[in-house]
């Protein structure tokens, strides 16, 4: 990972992830200064599940890959996500360990934005701070919406205590 010091030619990618394209061209210019470009290469990790960070990243290009890491397997493979899109939104809000993995799956470049520096955003632009955070509190449920709906296919081919009492009644009885 390389921190690309002229984040300015990124402004156009910029504006089209849907969490700044209500930014003013000021407050883009704004964003840029108090961000940190990178740069990851292919299979390079950006978070960590297990890590303690308050920043967020949006793809500016490339894709990364989520996954979790499982006690009986090595990983878990959770989604895939690319330019335009925004990972990490929850340690904007609180210090807990990321829950995830994230890797570039090719040459890939990210807006890192931390909480502090997101902080000093909404004080100098606060209408347009709740816009971002309108946008993030939304990212967030459609996340959770996501994961629930998962949970309730898993559990609906879930094996109760019943089945197995059957399955070992006719085996035995």
């Amino acid at each position: 990972m390389y921190t690309d010091n002229n984040p300015e030619k990124y402004r156009e990618k910029i504006n089209t992830i849907i969490l700044f394209k209500f930014l003013s061209a000021r407050e883009i210019e704004d964003l840029l200064a108090m961000c940190e470009v990178q740069v990851f290469e292919p299979e390079e990790t950006i978070v960590n599940q297990g890590d303690v960070e308050q920043a967020f990243y949006a793809i500016i290009e490339g894709n990364v890959e989520v996954d979790v890491d499982e006690k009986r397997r090595k990983n878990v493979y959770i989604c895939t996500i690319g330019a335009g899109e925004v990972f990490g939104e929850a340690g904007m809000f609180m210090k807990v360990q990321r829950t995830a993995n994230v890797k570039s799956l090719d040459n890939s470049v990210m807006l890192k934005m931390t909480r502090e520096k997101f902080i000093q955003f909404i004080k100098k632009y606060p209408a347009t701070g709740n816009k971002i955070l309108m946008v993030i509190v939304y990212s967030l449920l459609k996340k959770l919406r996501e994961a629930n709906q998962e949970l309730a296919y898993e559990r609906k081919f879930d094996i109760s205590q019943d089945d197995v009492d059957s399955i070992v009644s006719d085996f035995i009885g």
